[in-house]
């Protein structure tokens, strides 16, 4: 990354306001950090343009020197009411390392060539020692653009062997192979699931240093946004969807609380929405109710039909639309009240 940075090696980040409790963080907040590595060259192509989307998305960045080069890392403030100062800055374990286009390719030739050198899986194992237990992710720029060159210069070769045709095939193999060794995208395809399967690191390319920054950004999003949606998340069984639903429904002696249960047991038919299980229970507030209006009906298809026509509101206001209940769950509907057989799967009728 570009040492040329707001921030100097070994200072503590600036700290922003704290946000309320429950709500979701902010980069404003400042309650990540992210800290980019300097390199021993002043500046490395891109990492300026990387600080500067971080900085107008109000991130704090620190430049310091890391264990590995052109990496970035984050580091979280954590309020601590026992100790004076209150804060502590702790590591997150996510690293997000920059490849340049020639280290990539470099990397992969080798693997190619049956791996003398370095290649990307020894690359990989080379930075998770470095930073153990960290989660490493890595980025290359201008892989696409490397693509395009090769399709321009094998056509240009294609176009001379034409022009040369008659100057025999040893002369031509000569060309190919002071061409050096080109990478196909074949070749960087299959390196990369090798990678994934072996080491489960991801590498994303980029078409420009301002993709890349970009990626950066909403990379730092997700690592400020984790510790809240990890507490969202632990609020017990993942399958509880809300609270209200959760819990069961209290019926007094008096009978209130039936309604609720009533539309609670139109709810659980497959694909029946809020909105629609309060509409038939607005037209038949009870079990009761919706029997004695089967029986009043004259033919089977009139009592499969019975509830088709209800209409079922959405929203309000000029967007509030409106759709009928339907013959398919009128028909599921009756079948569920009727029906004596225990073992009807009522999707699978009519």
């Amino acid at each position: 990354m570009a040492a040329a940075a707001g921030g100097a090696e070994g200072r503590s980040p600036p700290s922003g306001p704290s946000p309320r409790p429950g709500s979701p963080p902010s980069p404003a907040w400042g309650s990540a950090v992210v800290v980019l590595s300097s390199d021993s060259e002043p500046e490395v192509e891109g990492g300026a343009q990387v600080l500067a989307a971080l900085q107008s998305a109000n991130y704090s960045c620190v430049v310091e020197r890391q264990a590995v080069p052109c990496s970035i890392t984050w580091r979280r403030k954590a309020v601590i009411p026992q100790t004076e100062d209150g804060d502590e800055w702790t590591e997150e374990p996510n690293v997000l390392v920059l490849l340049r286009l020639e280290e990539f390719l470099s990397m992969e030739a080798q693997g190619c060539a049956e791996g003398q050198k370095e290649t990307l899986q020894s690359f990989v194992a080379q930075v998770l020692k470095k930073m153990p237990g960290k989660i490493l992710a890595m980025t290359v720029v201008e892989v696409e653009k490397y693509f395009r060159c090769l399709r321009a210069q094998s056509k240009k070769r294609l176009q001379q062997a034409r022009v040369h045709r008659n100057e025999g095939d040893e002369q031509r193999r000569k060309e190919v192979q002071d061409s050096g060794l080109e990478i196909s995208r074949l070749d960087v395809e299959e390196a990369l699931v090798d990678l994934q399967l072996c080491t489960q690191v991801p590498v994303t390319f980029f078409a420009s240093w301002e993709e890349v920054g970009e990626f950066a950004t909403m990379f730092s999003k997700a690592v400020a946004e984790a510790p809240y949606k990890r507490q969202q998340e632990n609020t017990g069984f993942s399958f509880y969807l809300e609270n209200k639903w959760c819990r069961g429904v209290k019926v007094d002696p008096s009978g209130k609380g039936l309604f609720e249960v009533w539309k609670r047991q139109i709810q659980q038919f497959n694909r029946v929405s809020l909105e629609m299980a309060e509409a038939v229970v607005t037209a038949y507030p009870s079990p009761q109710l919706l029997d004695q209006a089967y029986s009043r009906c004259s033919s089977e298809q009139e009592r499969e039909n019975l509830l088709a026509n209800i209409l079922v509101r959405r929203g309000e206001g000029v967007t509030a639309t409106s759709r009928r209940i339907g013959p398919e769950l009128s028909r599921r509907i009756y079948l569920q009240m009727t029906s004596h057989d225990p073992d009807l799967y009522l999707d699978a009728t009519g």
